[in-house]
């Protein structure tokens, strides 16, 4: 795979668009809209819009009797209530980890021992720049949730092996949740019975 890779990035630049002009459509709280000149790598103009965001972060939270804990919260632009790891935007220039350690104590009440990245989620890469920070938090210990004032939730702590299957029933519907879920299963030999290497 490592190969194949190589082989591809030598043709990047094959692929590669390159920016004209940017244009803000509109500056909001948390996204900026724009509306981009572009050229397209055999060089005729494109127009791409882009919805700037400044990233996130979730932490898959493992307590030590192998469950994760996951928040029931309503999403507004689904009208709908999600299953999700503790997750949260970032500051301008936050480190991705100090605010994972702080959405994990807002939303759950705990904090960890030991934190392991599991990489960074893109979850909607078409349109938007948006880069979401996943942990595992390991180590637990808990005190009172304190959630934002305009955060309403629920905590559950449910067992990894049933989250597996929650995801793969498609009962959870976040994208990073489903990468986080998986990728903690993984990482914790969850999956090698089911899939073996």
């Amino acid at each position: 795979m490592r190969e194949i890779l190589r082989e591809t990035a030598a043709a990047d630049s094959a692929l590669a668009e390159t920016t004209v002009a940017e244009h803000v459509l509109y500056r909001g709280k948390i996204v900026t809209l724009r509306r981009d000149e572009a050229r397209l790598p055999n060089g005729l103009p494109c127009v791409r819009e882009v919805v700037e965001h400044p990233g996130g972060v979730c932490v898959a939270a493992l307590t030590g009797e192998q469950e994760l804990l996951l928040v029931r919260q309503f999403r507004y632009p689904y009208g709908e209530i999600l299953l999700e790891l503790p997750a949260g935007k970032l500051e301008p220039g936050e480190d991705p980890l100090l605010a994972g350690q702080r959405e994990l104590r807002e939303e759950t009440g705990a904090t960890a021992e030991k934190y392991e990245s599991l990489g960074v989620f893109y979850p909607t890469p078409g349109y938007c720049g948006e880069k979401i920070y996943m942990y595992l938090a390991r180590g637990l210990t808990f005190q009172a949730p304190q959630p934002d004032d305009d955060e309403f939730l629920q905590c559950l702590r449910v067992p990894l092996g049933e989250a597996v299957r929650m995801v793969l029933r498609n009962e959870v519907a976040d994208g990073k949740t489903q990468a986080g879920v998986l990728k903690t299963a993984a990482l914790c030999g969850a999956l090698q019975n089911r899939f073996p290497a």
